[in-house]
């Protein structure tokens, strides 16, 4: 069977610097930071006080959707739905009336989350229960908790109907989302697919990881410091929270009706390290790390010295360097010919399930403006990797010649996810 070719028709993004991908992309082109201090962990007695909240959201939430669809949109669900919304017109469609029976029976989605709507389950569900008060919970609540509620939401506000489903990896769930959209329609299950990955907002998600002491607590007093992927200073990720949406397309049909191509998403591939050979469920198998980068190679049809940027993991963590070094060897590319790499969380944080996602629009902007983001913070690079500190772009960089970018994300449990993009230079 001959697999069809995917193609990015349409963008949506709710990041914690810009709503949007216009001012998205203008966020990244300037190195604007989205992380700010949160009182709210302060009053809590968190360690790390600073995060990456997308800003204005419930005018935003409002503006979107009436009052009988607000009662089911929580933060979670709320951010992808409204990256879904813009995702579908920005590849040129409607969104249908309630009153609209017709049903898009070739187009599907699948949208993960990492934890999902903990925040209900913390604020309504739990204090409601311990108060005997169960009935007054109301006839909405479980699809605002259920894992598939994001999918199944997005869904109904675009009468898709293909395979809707939400995954969960960890960290990798965005790019894993965007992996199992692409299969489907390569084997020709779907003609369209909406993917990508959303996160809440809630110091009830973030608390695990404030107990972990693997966030940081070093920058309370300046926010937009506190993100600091590859530096020697790096204390720690901050925690983020938004969504990311890409429309995937088979090829043929956004030809046939004339659709915007911004990128050409060649392959990519997924697995896992077993927690084996220094991997566990918080750190990488670096076996596992590097065959997933060599299958998404082999996947896309590209060589490693193809590769011209990578938009790593990098959570501003001691994994940092590992993970560098772990895409030398992938790539078989020494220092001296690295590809540019930057890291979209010294921006807006690590958001978890929405982690590749956001990135992934990010990676998609790069390839079809033809421009580099810079990675802040790491003015003082690393020791470790000191002899890559070149391909570390500090500000924005205009490379129209851009081709291929390489999308990493590394999540708990081992697990991993690599996605090939091409810039689109037609048939």
């Amino acid at each position: 069977m001959v697999r069809k070719r995917v193609v990015v028709t349409g963008l949506g993004v709710v990041a914690p610097n810009a709503h949007g991908v216009g001012a998205f992309e203008e966020a990244l082109r300037e190195g604007r930071s989205g992380i700010r201090h949160i009182q709210e962990l302060a009053d809590l007695g968190f360690a790390c006080q600073v995060g990456g909240v997308p800003q204005g959201f419930e005018a935003v939430r409002r503006s979107y959707f009436d009052a009988e669809k607000l009662l089911s949109i929580n933060d979670n669900i709320g951010f992808a739905s409204v990256a879904a919304v813009d995702a579908w017109r920005d590849a040129g469609f409607s969104v249908p009336g309630d009153d609209d029976e017709s049903v898009h029976w070739d187009t599907g989605a699948v949208i993960g989350c990492g934890i999902g709507g903990m925040d209900t389950i913390a604020r309504s569900v739990v204090p409601m229960v311990n108060a005997g008060k169960v009935r007054r919970l109301g006839s909405r609540i479980v699809e605002q908790v259920m894992n598939s509620g994001v999918s199944a939401r997005v869904a109904g506000l675009l009468a898709l109907g293909n395979r809707v489903t939400s995954n969960s990896a960890a960290c990798s769930t965005g790019n894993e989302a965007i992996y199992d959209a692409m299969q489907r329609i390569r084997l020709g299950l779907a003609g369209r697919m909406l993917a990508g990955g959303s996160e809440g907002a809630s110091p009830y998600i973030w608390s695990g990881f404030d107990a972990m002491r693997v966030i940081c607590r070093r920058y309370n007093d300046r926010p937009a410091e506190a993100s600091r992927p590859m530096s020697a200073s790096a204390a720690g990720f901050v925690p983020g929270s938004g969504a990311g949406i890409l429309v995937l397309e088979d090829l043929e049909e956004a030809l046939r009706r004339g659709a915007r191509i911004y990128a050409e998403l060649l392959g990519g591939a997924v697995n896992c390290g077993g927690q084996r050979n220094g991997g566990t469920m918080t750190a990488p198998n670096p076996e596992g790390v590097k065959r997933c980068i060599r299958e998404a190679l082999a996947d896309a049809g590209v060589s490693g010295e193809e590769v011209d940027a990578i938009n790593g993991h990098l959570t501003a963590t001691y994994a940092d360097p590992v993970e560098v070094w772990n895409w030398a060897e992938a790539l078989e590319r020494p220092p001296a010919d690295f590809p540019y790499i930057n890291s979209t969380k010294s921006l807006i944080g690590h958001c978890l399930g929405a982690a590749g996602a956001i990135e992934s629009v990010a990676v998609v902007l790069e390839l079809y403006r033809g421009f580099i983001h810079p990675s802040v913070n790491c003015e003082d690079v690393h020791p470790d990797i000191a002899p890559v500190a070149p391909r570390i772009p500090r500000t924005a960089l205009e490379l129209p010649g851009l081709r291929i970018i390489a999308k990493a994300g590394f999540g708990f449990g081992d697990v991993n996810s690599c996605l090939i993009f091409k810039k689109w230079e037609g048939v």
